[in-house]
């Protein structure tokens, strides 16, 4: 059994099993609307990092990151228990700003597009004048 490989097959375990946890377990009213989207195990499988993606204000993300981080302590029984491990990983939650940076990219390639747009509406009359210097300069030869 590869060393690499139960790690991420735990951690795929481990990952459905605290979603299904913050759904339907915690009571915590801080926690607000909050997405599990992956979990890495340390290689002994005593530590695992929950990278969590966090909705609302700012004030409600940190609200809801606090109220995972307080929670870890019974979600690590209760996964340990659940997934039989012999050991229970400490847990320890991070926030995942992927989508935010995606988003934020989306709208990069929008503005550029609309800006490139622009351009070449205004421009395209040059490249129809080259297009047809380039058709003179082959008839010649």
């Amino acid at each position: 059994m590869s060393l690499k490989g139960r790690p991420r097959r735990v951690a795929e375990l481990v990952r459905e099993e605290i979603a299904r946890l913050i759904l339907k377990g915690l009571k915590d009213p801080r926690i607000g609307f909050v997405s599990v989207m992956s979990v890495r195990m340390s290689p002994d499988l005593k530590y695992a990092n929950v990278y969590v993606s966090l909705y609302g204000s700012e004030n409600e993300k940190k609200s809801s990151l606090i109220g995972l981080r307080n929670s870890a302590g019974w979600l690590r029984g209760v996964v340990a228990r659940n997934l039989k491990l012999r050991f229970a990983p400490e847990i320890r939650f991070f926030p995942d700003e992927t989508l935010d940076r995606v988003f934020h990219l989306e709208e990069v390639f929008k503005e550029l597009h609309e800006t490139e747009g622009g351009e070449e509406a205004e421009g395209g009359g040059d490249a129809e004048a080259t297009e047809e210097k380039k058709d003179v300069g082959t008839e010649e030869e």
